[in-house]
């Protein structure tokens, strides 16, 4: 089973992330309150997939740099859309809008990860 890490600073966010993601069949799920954290628990987990709020551009950079092929995807709020292209050109594999819809999150994961 797939390592996820959620990146969210609202602990609110991160129980509806993981919550969705235990519903639907994931296990080895992992959270970081900020960037710093982030970036620390990446390279500890080696997790196969980050959900990290838009807050963490700069920790995805310092991931990126690092690990070129690491998974992750952004979720924003809408009217952010210069940080989604920032994003975008750092890496990112994918973006979702909040608030997000359950079949959207799992969509995206489960495309990531590779599952049906």
């Amino acid at each position: 089973m797939a390592k996820i890490l959620i990146v969210d600073d609202a602990a609110f966010m991160r129980k509806v992330i993981r919550d969705t993601l235990t519903k639907n069949g994931f296990t080895d799920l992992h959270e970081a309150v900020d960037g710093k954290d982030a970036v620390e628990k990446y390279f500890e987990l080696q997790p196969d997939l980050v959900l990290m709020d838009m807050d963490g551009l700069e920790a995805l950079k310092a991931i990126r740099a690092k690990d070129n092929k690491a998974n992750v995807v952004m979720c924003s709020a809408m009217g952010q859309e210069a940080m989604v292209v920032e994003a975008v050109q750092a890496g990112i594999k994918d973006f979702i809008v909040k608030p997000f819809k359950e079949d959207r999150l799992m969509k995206t994961v489960n495309s990531i990860l590779g599952n049906p």
